[in-house]
């Protein structure tokens, strides 16, 4: 079974502590400096509540399978763009697509109407 890309993973690599915040930037596309700032700026202003929550995000969360690391940073890009607006991410891709069609069409159009100089130059190949 491989790996799920829209699913939140502990980013060991990038952990400083148990991968909690290193987790959040990955799934977010945010810096992890600033998630750490905010997570420390949090507990020191909002109590107690945050140290817990972390603790149960570290314990209940999974640690990111190791095919996950060796994205190249396109992929790793368009899955943040995903997770955070899916709907999106489908028309985006769905206008690329209609791109591509709409290009193949003229370029099947153009080969496959009579055009001399075209024919002539494929005549000079055979």
């Amino acid at each position: 079974m491989s790996a799920r890309r829209t699913k939140f993973y502990l980013d060991k690599r990038e952990a400083k502590f148990l991968g909690v915040c290193a987790g959040i930037a990955d799934y977010t596309g945010f810096d992890p400096l600033w998630i750490r700032v905010a997570t420390v700026l949090g507990t020191v202003f909002g109590g107690g509540f945050l140290i817990v929550a972390y603790f149960v995000i570290a314990w209940l969360a999974e640690n990111k399978p190791y095919a996950l690391y060796d994205e190249d940073a396109e992929t790793k890009l368009f899955w943040q763009r995903t997770r955070a607006a899916p709907t999106r991410s489908i028309r985006d891709v769905n206008s690329s697509f209609r791109d591509i069609d709409r290009r193949l069409r003229d370029i099947e159009t153009y080969v496959t109407t009579s055009n001399r100089g075209l024919a002539a130059e494929i005549e000079k190949l055979r």
